[in-house]
């Protein structure tokens, strides 16, 4: 298990592990934002790390690739080597002419083989890197996503309750201005709207 799942396995606990809001019904929990931004920064430190390992893979590639046209050299100049040999001796020039060519055409067909399995291998390699990193950072997304949802949650019940808050203090203002009592003293408080 990578250093990354390990991250996103202990965000998932912490998450679990946080009390629920009062009158939330169990859908709202309050977490401790710096715990909970320690992790993330941690796991964003790991991602380029891990990236690093995949693209390393996947560079490992060229030396499969280069590895195979070795093989597949050495092949085509040991059927070359073996093919001068037989047309050295003229008895059997015609037979060492035909077996030559279908030495260097298997040996053909064998390097093409492998290099095909190298590309493949290496392109599996690459696409499960990709699949991999998407659904790690699709975690972290759904993490953040989560996060800000919960958080504009919060800041939306805090404006209401200030709104809520503001009209109290201002009905309260209104009826002392509309009360006749007050307004009709000399030297009464007038307040600014």
């Amino acid at each position: 298990m990578s250093r990354i799942e390990q991250l996103i396995g202990e965000i998932e606990e912490y998450i679990d592990s946080c009390k629920y809001q009062a009158l939330s019904n169990n859908t709202k929990i309050i977490v401790n934002k710096e715990e909970l931004e320690e992790l993330l920064v941690e796991l964003r430190l790991r991602i380029p790390d891990e990236i690093k390992q995949y693209q390393k893979i996947i560079s490992n590639q060229d030396a499969i690739l280069s590895e195979a046209r070795y093989q597949a050299d050495n092949m085509i100049q040991e059927a070359t080597a073996q093919t001068n040999e037989l047309v050295n001796e003229h008895e059997i020039m015609q037979r060492a002419y035909a077996t030559a060519n279908q030495i260097v055409e298997d040996a053909k067909v064998q390097a093409q083989s492998i290099i095909d399995a190298a590309v493949g291998d290496a392109n599996n390699i690459r696409q499960g890197a990709i699949v991999y990193t998407d659904d790690i950072l699709r975690n972290v997304q759904n993490i953040i996503s989560g996060t800000m949802g919960d958080a504009q949650e919060r800041l939306g019940a805090f404006l209401a309750a200030m709104q809520s808050s503001y009209d109290i203090v201002s009905s309260n203002r209104n009826e002392l201005v509309a009360d006749p009592a007050v307004s009709g003293q000399e030297g009464a408080y007038m307040p600014e709207a």
